[in-house]
């Protein structure tokens, strides 16, 4: 297990680092900043992700939502993508966009 952490700067530079697991997701639940800008959100650093993770990110879209403002993830992990088909909430973090542009590339 990998302690989580948000670091970066809002709303352009923020990235995830370690595991979005159960036992680390409650640390990040309100360090997302939130204002009606895109939040643009890597996962790059991400080791592990569980349905807490995904339920954390579906929460920051929703109270980003509320304001007008979006959640735009970027170098999504495949197991992210995979927990997030088999859920069937891939549209609700536009990654079925994400992943058609990656096709395309």
């Amino acid at each position: 297990m990998t302690a989580v952490q948000l670091v970066g700067t809002a709303p352009d530079g923020l990235r995830v680092e370690g595991d979005l697991t159960a036992a680390e997701v409650g640390a990040l639940l309100e360090r997302l900043p939130v204002s009606g800008d895109v939040h643009r959100v890597s996962l790059a650093g991400v080791r592990g992700i569980d349905s807490a993770g995904l339920a954390l990110l579906l929460e920051w879209q929703r109270r980003l939502d509320d304001h007008q403002g979006t959640l735009e993830l970027t170098a999504v992990p495949e197991s992210l993508r995979a927990l997030a088909r088999i859920s069937s909430v891939a549209t609700l973090l536009d990654l079925e966009a994400t992943d058609a542009e990656n096709a395309g590339q």
